[in-house]
């Protein structure tokens, strides 16, 4: 998809952070991001990072403790339109069971002006999914088929995904990711795909946002990231290079010749990993 940079960022934040009632520490704490447009953004880190937090606060359901974020240019959630910019389907494929597939879709209707009626239906053949059918008699892949429908036939200018396929088998999430995919392209949109499965982001995402500790630990397009991270043959770290963990740099200026290729894998364990250790040590100073 090519860039269109007169577009508004995706998610931009400054100082973004959520506290939950008294817990000691954060969910998000002091996150700075700037995500541009025509995106497939992929969303990872621990459990407990944060993941679910910036999605929900994208989607305007929960609102930050300080800080600020504004979604495709507005405030989330500002009005009813901007709420018809941006489609969200969170864990488990959530849909109402004891509604037909057909009862869905008209739901879906009444409550979205922009909603493709056209689209929808078409989805829903081309999934195989019979309309007299209730939600409940589905299997997982095919509940997910129907709410990944839902989510794009409002033709929103942003679909945020989290967890989605976590719970399908290789098929069903082979076809639902391809299927991300194509509404991506049909609806000039962006997307925001948080998972735990590295080996899907890395098949479906052109720009990546490690979260851990409750921050952003990198972010950027997954080509530039790959580019300027190399493992170093030795110990030795050059002086323009940062040490990310154990062999793994991030270099400001092209890597020596010596230096090897990193995979997105390795890339996302190292961030995550160097996160971790900063926090037990914080923890341990905290005890002394």
């Amino acid at each position: 998809m090519p860039h269109d940079h007169s577009r508004p960022p995706v998610l931009q934040a400054e100082g973004l952070t959520k506290r939950y009632g008294r817990r000691r520490r954060p969910a998000l704490d002091g996150v700075d991001l700037t995500i541009p447009p025509d995106r497939v953004i992929g969303l990872v880190g621990p459990n407990g990072a944060g993941k679910s937090t910036l999605l929900h606060l994208a989607c305007g359901l929960t609102e930050p403790t300080s800080g600020s974020l504004r979604v495709l240019g507005s405030r989330p959630a500002a009005d009813a339109a901007h709420l018809s910019r941006v489609g969200f389907m969170a864990q488990d494929a959530p849909v109402y069971r004891s509604f037909t597939v057909a009862e869905h879709l008209r739901l879906g209707a009444r409550l979205n002006p922009g909603w493709d009626m056209a689209f929808a239906e078409r989805r829903v053949r081309e999934a195989g999914l019979d309309p007299s059918q209730k939600a409940g008699g589905l299997s997982g892949g095919q509940r997910a088929q129907l709410a990944l429908t839902i989510a794009a036939a409002k033709r929103p200018d942003l679909l945020i995904f989290d967890e989605p396929a976590a719970a399908l088998d290789p098929l069903a999430r082979q076809g639902f990711l391809q299927n991300l995919l194509r509404f991506v392209a049909d609806l000039n949109a962006a997307a925001v795909l948080s998972s735990h499965l590295l080996a899907d982001v890395e098949r479906v995402c052109d720009h990546i946002i490690v979260l851990s500790d409750a921050r952003v630990q990198v972010a950027g397009d997954v080509k530039d990231l790959l580019a300027t991270h190399r493992r170093l043959p030795t110990p030795h770290v050059p002086e323009d290079a940062e040490l990310i963990t154990g062999s793994i740099a991030r270099f400001t200026t092209p890597p020596p010749a010596t230096a090897e290729a990193v995979t997105l894998e390795e890339l996302v364990l190292a961030y995550m990993t160097r996160a971790d250790k900063a926090t037990a040590h914080a923890y341990q100073e905290a005890a002394r």
